[in-house]
Order: C-alpha cells, then structure tokens, then sequence
C-alpha cells in the first residue's frame, strides 16, 4: 500500500500509467472489430480444434480468432526485429552500425520497421489463403482480397506504432506489455469455459486445483531462472594515466541463466507450424497423391506426444543456436584484454574464451531444457488434469512473468529517481 501511495503522489508516474492503460484500451477495442467476409462461427470452431493454431490465437489475444483489425497482433515486426538481430551477426555493416550506439540502434530500428511491412503482407495473404482452404473465408475477388491485405497490415503497423509510444511516453516496453495483455485477456474466458463445463463434475474440479498449483510452481520457477546468473570474477590491474594512479577493481561479468529469453520458443514455434500450414493449404490439391501427403502430414501433427517431442527437441536446438548468436566469448575476452581486465588464473586472450564458452554450454543447457519444459508443459498439464480449456501454457505464463517484472522495475526506477530530485 505504501507503494502504491507513492505512485499516486508521483504526477509524472501516475501520468504515464494512465497514459499506457488508456493505449492498451484501444488494443483490446481494436481486437474485437472484425473484418468482413469471413464466418466467426467456423472460424473459431476451427481455432478451437487446432491447438496449434489456437496458441497462435493464444498471442493475439484473440484478436485472429475474430478475424479482427489486428488480427496478426506484433508477429511481423517481432520477425523483422528477429531477422535484423542475427543480421547484425552476420552482416559486417550492420554489425558496425550496431556498435554506434544510439544512433546505429536507430537506424536498425528505422530498418526494422520498413521491413514490417512486406512482412505483414505476406502473413495477411498466408492466413487468408490459409482459411481460404478450410472453407472458413469467402472467395474474395482480387480487390476485395487487396483491400483485407492492406486493413490487416495496417492494424499491425498500427499496433506497432502504439507499442513505441507506450515505450517512448508510457511505463514498460510497449511491444511486450501489447503480447502480454494478448495472452492475459484469454484468461476470462478460458475460466468460464471450464467452470461452465465442470461445474458440478468432482473431477474436473480436482482437475482445475492441479491447474493451479502447476501455475504457482511454474511461475515461481520462472521467476529463479529468469533472476539466476553465474557471476564470472573479473579483477582490473592498477592502471597509470598521466600522474595518476587507478588501483585494480575486482568485479564480476554477469551471465544469465536464461540468455536467450523466450526467442527460441518463438523460433520453434514458426518451425513448427511452417508443414501444418503448408499441408492445409495442399489440402485441395487436384493431385491425389499431394493430398494424401498433406493429410498424413496434419494427422502426424495432431498427434500430441509427437507434436510435444518435436516442440520440446526444436527448443533445445534453437536455445544453443541463438545464445551462441547473442554471447559471444571471443569478442568479450578481446574487450577485457583491452581494458585490462581478466579472470583469475585464466589467461587473457584466448584461454578466458574457451573459459566463458564452457560456462555459457553449461549455462544454456540449463536454459535449454527450462525453455524445452515450459514449452510443453500445456501437453503434461492436460494429459494429468484431462482439461483443455484452461492451460494458458508456459510460454504465455512465461511472458506474462516476464514482462510484469520488467514493468515493477521500471516503476522502481521512477520512484527512486523521483525520490533523489526531491532530495
């Protein structure tokens, strides 16, 4: 209470709240504004039928099960942002560009918004011609299909817009807070589907306390590993600078648990999707043969133990790929070297590399197998409890966590930073 206090007494904080719910509002409002042409009625049946698809609903907030304005919700700029990342791994221009600064993360930025665009429209057609198959979506004629390409873009570079607005005026990053309200907004009525249905069933009610309990364990799981980190001592010898003397500082380089976030579930997860869809839209085919492929294919993808092994196996893979991507040893252990710092008894150069390289494969093995976990962990859950309707899922409870211990930092910060200009 006495926090909350001083975040109604801090104008500018108290300012910057409203201004992020009143944004976040118009998200929400938005999502439940559909697009014509399609059947709602089939359209969810078929959402709720495919859970694959459904977790992609899952991070829209709903917004593609109603065939909304922002029925695509971020996705095309968190691929573009994921594209320019390991671009600026491998391109040596935008390598350098990234090393800039604020400038050159501008610049990249600028890059990635441009990039959204193609991005959104090639999704909008994939998902129209997607449920174009399925009978869900009208023939629509070649304007008509132009115009629901161009509306479906729109509402993701307007989403995009309003999540760097709450970033730039707002509290928290805006991109995250939009995903993370996506996923929470479900939660009503996931409860109501399930109470409805097992309101006088002993089972099912056990069911959901086993829900439950799996959500505080989980959550305060990923609490630990998203705070855990492996504290590498580095010490600074004494350095002279003109007549003065700098005593040596011994510190530490801190390496996160978690290095990779939630990237590589997202990876996994376009991976995994990419046959299924491929297999719905050749569904049709004239050819026989074609079509019994793609329906071999959908009937493997519906199995969930095969469906969890390649999911959990995929995550792994994508763990070790993209922290090898983000963190890399060589260059770190060049800086050191050339600010004069090192570890104890390990080498400058090339020895405190393959020293924090065999940290870092220790570390993201950890990682590998949380992220692997709580990927599908929604497949253990169901198969224990035998409800479907109320597993948000590891990864949405994993953002969610996230995102809010994110926002009560940045909170923390203002009310500190307001708390010395008073001083």
């Amino acid at each position: 209470m006495s926090k909350l206090k001083q975040i109604i007494a801090n104008t500018d904080l108290r300012k910057r709240i409203l201004y992020t719910l009143g944004l976040l509002i118009i998200f929400r409002f938005l999502a439940h504004i559909p697009i014509p042409g399609v059947s709602l009625t089939e359209l969810r049946d078929f959402f709720n039928q495919n859970q694959l698809f459904g977790l992609l609903n899952l991070f829209t907030g709903g917004a593609m099960r109603n065939f909304s304005l922002v029925m695509m919700g971020v996705g095309p700029y968190i691929t573009a942002s994921i594209i320019f990342q390991l671009l600026t791994i491998v391109v040596p221009s935008l390598e350098q560009l990234n090393k800039e600064g604020e400038y050159g993360r501008k610049k990249i930025n600028h890059y990635t918004r441009i990039a959204t665009l193609p991005l959104a429209f090639l999704q909008a057609y994939a998902m129209i011609a997607l449920l174009k198959s399925q009978g869900i979506v009208i023939d629509f004629n070649t304007y008509e299909l132009i115009l629901a390409m161009i509306t479906m873009s729109a509402g993701t570079i307007l989403l995009m817009w309003i999540g760097e607005l709450i970033s730039e005026n707002g509290i928290g990053n805006g991109i995250s807070l939009i995903i993370s309200l996506g996923i929470i907004a479900n939660v009503p009525t996931s409860l109501f589907q399930t109470l409805s249905v097992s309101a006088f069933d002993a089972s099912q009610i056990v069911g959901i306390v086993l829900i439950l309990i799996f959500a505080i364990i989980v959550i305060a799981g990923i609490i630990y590993i998203n705070e855990a980190e492996r504290r590498v001592p580095i010490t600074y010898a004494r350095r002279v600078r003109g007549h003065k003397t700098y005593s040596g500082v011994d510190t530490h380089l801190p390496i996160k648990v978690n290095i990779a976030g939630v990237i590589p579930i997202i990876f996994a997860l376009s991976m995994i999707v990419f046959p299924e869809v491929i297999a719905k839209l050749f569904s049709q085919a004239k050819s026989q043969t074609i079509v019994n492929i793609a329906q071999w294919i959908q009937h493997i993808f519906q199995n969930q133990w095969f469906y969890g092994a390649i999911y959990f196996i995929l995550v792994i893979l994508f763990t070790f790929f993209y922290t090898s991507v983000v963190f890399q040893p060589t260059q770190i252990a060049k800086n050191l070297q050339n600010q004069g710092g090192f570890i104890p008894g390990i080498r400058p150069g090339r020895e405190t590399a393959d020293y924090l390289q065999s940290i870092v494969i220790k570390i993201a093995f950890i990682g590998a197998l949380f992220l692997g976990t709580i990927a599908v962990l929604p497949f253990v859950v169901q198969s224990i409890s035998g409800i479907s309707t109320l597993v948000i899922g590891g990864t949405g409870i994993l953002i969610v966590v996230s995102v809010i211990i994110d926002t009560m930092r940045q909170i923390e910060s203002h009310l500190v930073s307001h708390s010395y200009d008073n001083y």
